[in-house]
C-alpha cells in the first residue's frame, strides 16, 4: 500500500480509511489491531505536519519528544510530563528503547546526527546517510520496550534534502503523527544546516495498524473530511542543531516554573514560538491563564491550538 500526499492529514485520512476497510485483525504486545503490511506514506509538503484535527494536532507533546531525542536522554522523568503513557514502558525510570542515546552516543561513543551530517557535507550524492536505531540485540535479549524504527536515511539530490524512515511497527492513531511530526523536524533541520532546500519525507512501515480501543475515534476523525494543509513556517537558515543547548535550557527554565520571555531564550522568532509552545503546555499542566502567551507568538499558525485547550487540563496521558 502507497499513500501520497501534500501533508499530515492527506496521509492519515487515506490511511485510517484504508485500515479501517483492509485491515486484518493481530494481536500484538499491547492488544488487538487492525492490520495492514507494507505501508509507504509520501509527503510532499513535510512542513504540513500539523493536523488541522483538534483530536490528531499535537505539538505540544510532539515538541517535548523531538527534545527529548535531541537531548539524548533516557529518562522518564523528562518524557513524562508529555507522554505520560511511556511510564509503562520504563525500567527504573529508563526507556530501553529511547532515540536519543542511540542518536548521540550510539554504541557509546557514536554521534549519528554529527556524522550524517559530515558524510552528506563532504559526498552529497552519497548512499550511506543513514542513521540506525534498531540493533540486533534489542530482540537478543528480552526487553521491555524497544524502537520501532529502525533506520532513518537523508538523500540529498538536486538540492533537495529527502528522508525516508523505516519503522517495523507503527501505531497509525496515536504514534504516527508523532513520528511524522519528529522525523520531519529533523529533516528540515538537516536541509538548513546543509544550506539546501527541503525535500519529500518517504515513510515505510513493515506492520501499520490501529488498536482496537481507537478503532471508533479513527472513524470520527475520517468523518471530517480532507483538511486543508496547515504548514509550519519555513526554519531559518544557519545550523538549527547549535540551537539545541539553548532550546533544551528554555525547557528545563520552563519546567522548573521560572517566568521568562521566549526571546530571552532563543533570538529568533521561529524558534522562539517553539518555546511559547512548551510555555503554553506547561501552563496547561499547572492550569494557568494562557491569554497573554496567545498574544505573544509571532506566526498564525499555531493559534489554534492554544484556542481549542481546555480551561483545566484534561489529560497528559495522549500524545
Amino acid at each position: 500500500m502507497e499513500i501520497v500526499g501534500d501533508s499530515l492529514d492527506d496521509v492519515l485520512i487515506e490511511l485510517y480509511e484504508r485500515l479501517l476497510k483492509e485491515g486484518s485483525t493481530n494481536r500484538g504486545t499491547r492488544g488487538g489491531t487492525l492490520e495492514c503490511l507494507g505501508v509507504t506514506l509520501r509527503i510532499r509538503q513535510p512542513r504540513s505536519r500539523l493536523s488541522r484535527s483538534e483530536d490528531r494536532g499535537k505539538p505540544f507533546s510532539a515538541i517535548g519528544e523531538l527534545l527529548w531525542y535531541l537531548s539524548g536522554s533516557d529518562q522518564l522523568d523528562f518524557i513524562k510530563p508529555y507522554i505520560s503513557r511511556y511510564q509503562d514502558d520504563a525500567v527504573d525510570g529508563v526507556l530501553q528503547g529511547a532515540y536519543g542515546p542511540r542518536l548521540l552516543r550510539k554504541n557509546g561513543s557514536i554521534n549519528q546526527i554529527e556524522n550524517v551530517a559530515d558524510l552528506l557535507t563532504r559526498r552529497p550524492g552519497s548512499r550511506r546517510a543513514v542513521i540506525q536505531l534498531f540493533d540486533a540485540e534489542d530482540i537478543a535479549v528480552e526487553k521491555k520496550e524497544i524502537p520501532c524504527t529502525t533506520t532513518m536515511q537523508l538523500h540529498l539530490r538536486e538540492d533537495r534534502l529527502h528522508m525516508s524512515a523505516t519503522m517495523r511497527s507503527n501505531d497509525a492513531y496515536w504514534g504516527l503523527p508523532h513520528d511524522i511530526f519528529c522525523f520531519t523536524m529533523l529533516q528540515e533541520m538537516y536541509a538548513c544546516r546543509l544550506g539546501v532546500r527541503l525535500g519529500t519525507f518517504i515513510h515505510h512501515v513493515g506492520s501499520m495498524h490501529i488498536y482496537d480501543e481507537y478503532i471508533e475515534a479513527a472513524k470520527r476523525y475520517t468523518d471530517e473530511g480532507h483538511q486543508r494543509p496547515n504548514e509550519m513556517p519555513e526554519m531559518p537558515s544557519g545550523n538549527p542543531f547549535e540551537l539545541t543547548p539553548a532550546l533544551l535550557d528554555a525547557e528545563r527554565r520552563i519546567r522548573d516554573g521560572e517566568s521568562f520571555t521566549a526571546e530571552d531564550a532563543v533570538d529568533d522568532s521561529y524558534w522562539a514560538d517553539i518555546v511559547r509552545l512548551l510555555q503554553v503546555h506547561w501552563a496547561r499542566r499547572r492550569r494557568e491563564d494562557l491569554s497573554g502567551l496567545r498574544s505573544t507568538f509571532v506566526n498564525p499558525v499555531y493559534l489554534p491550538f492554544v484556542n481549542e485547550l481546555p480551561p483545566t487540563i484534561k489529560s497528559d496521558a495522549s500524545p
